[in-house]
């Protein structure tokens, strides 16, 4: 039997040692410790879970009824098999692109929330900050809670876009429609998928009011998050930026408001009143995606308020490649709903979509650390979309096709009678 040679063995040398013992830089800030920990946007969520209290994690992270169209839309990127071509060069990627005539950094922009400064006190400051910064647009939401001139303000040289939920009283909104003008906004996003909120049975059950209703339950949820109740006692009282204060629940605040009569009569209305560009969000139907290009908008944004309002409706991903064959010549073709990561970014520019929004990522990176937290989401974003682009042997977006591509087949329909 063969003996195994002897290890020679030495006392090693500090010199030797010096390059192999590099001790890590002590972080002293808390809130830069786990930011630097998170490196996907689930991680910010689940930072975010546990520093903010349930109701407004709650109104972020849920959705209408029983969530089904939630799950779908994320499910159908998680469904996406990709095709890599090798030995590109891809050592430097272009991941800009031109939206509605004006170049964009990446292929996302930070999507209209509500209720913004509930979730963490920095708000729609921090999201129009971080957008300009990344070189993409921020969008501001009619129900936001930071005023369309303080956007501006806080952002000067920001592509800022504005989103429109068509009231009942039309003098109001169209007042809204008006500042955004004057305040530079370049865009306006029209919401054409809420004649009624839809039934978020997650904010039903939390009483969520604004400003928030002080429960015992509530006071509970509060101890373990102090610094989110210090930034909300000792910062400006929240309250919409657009609208009057309200002492209601969120549900019944926008059954006031919105109004179920609105047709494409009055969308053609609106155009001819704006001076700038016009999508349309929350189309969810290859005809509706038609008739809204004989409208003359400039991009159609499949969506379904990211499963918020009706469950169980189609997955804007799923719509995408037909809606391209229809319109895409005419129109530019957005979509959200789902996306929670780069990946989900780069599948649907392959898949057809020209440009991307992101509600929910912005928002749980914004919970977990105020404007520094939306800065890590958009760079956990950025790294995730240049390294799928790298391994798919793509150097620029307009190399991304149907072919790099494959949608998974789980739902499909059966065969109508």
């Amino acid at each position: 039997m063969s003996q195994s040679p002897t290890i020679k063995r030495q006392l090693p040398n500090r010199h030797d040692l010096a390059p192999l013992l590099k001790f890590k830089q002590p972080v002293w800030s808390a809130k830069e410790r786990r930011l630097a920990k998170a490196l996907t946007i689930e991680d910010l969520r689940r930072i975010a879970k546990r520093r903010t209290p349930q109701a407004a994690f709650d109104y972020t992270d849920g959705a209408a009824e029983g969530e089904v169209s939630l799950a779908r839309a994320r499910q159908a990127y998680a469904d996406v098999e990709f095709h890599p071509a090798v030995l590109r060069d891809v050592s430097e990627v272009d991941t800009s692109r031109e939206v509605l005539g004006k170049t964009v950094a990446l292929p996302f922009g930070i999507a209209p929330t509500g209720f913004t400064r509930m979730m963490q006190t920095e708000g729609e400051k921090a999201g129009a900050r971080v957008a300009r910064e990344a070189g993409i647009p921020f969008a501001l939401s009619t129900m936001g809670t930071t005023s369309i001139e303080d956007v501006a303000e806080a952002a000067p040289g920001g592509r800022h876009w504005f989103q429109l939920y068509m009231w009942k009283d039309r003098d109001r909104s169209m007042a809204l429609v008006d500042r955004a003008a004057k305040a530079g906004y370049d865009t306006l996003l029209v919401t054409v998928d809420v004649p009624v909120a839809g039934a978020r049975l997650r904010d039903v059950r939390n009483g969520m009011t604004i400003p928030p209703t002080l429960t015992p339950r509530t006071v509970a949820n509060a101890v373990p998050r102090p610094a989110w109740w210090i930034n909300f006692l000792t910062t400006e009282p929240l309250a919409f930026a657009s609208l009057d204060a309200w002492s209601g629940t969120v549900a019944e605040l926008l059954d006031t408001m919105f109004d179920p009569t609105v047709q494409y009569e009055d969308l053609a209305w609106i155009k001819d009143q704006w001076p700038g560009k016009v999508v349309v969000k929350g189309v969810q139907s290859v005809e509706d995606a038609k008739r809204v290009t004989d409208v003359g908008v400039d991009a159609v944004l499949l969506s379904n308020h990211g499963g918020r309002q009706l469950d169980r409706a189609p997955v804007p991903f799923h719509l995408l490649p037909e809606v391209v064959k229809e319109v895409g010549n005419d129109v530019e073709v957005w979509v959200d709903g789902g996306i929670m990561s780069g990946q989900d970014i780069v599948a649907a520019i392959a898949h057809g979509a020209h440009f991307t929004e992101v509600g929910r990522a912005y928002l749980y990176g914004l919970m977990a650390g105020g404007e520094d937290g939306v800065r890590r989401t958009v760079e956990i974003l950025t790294g995730q979309i240049e390294r799928t682009m790298r391994l798919l042997g793509v150097k620029n977006l307009d190399e991304l096709q149907p072919s790099h591509v494959t949608q998974l087949e789980r739902l499909q329909p059966r065969a109508r009678l």
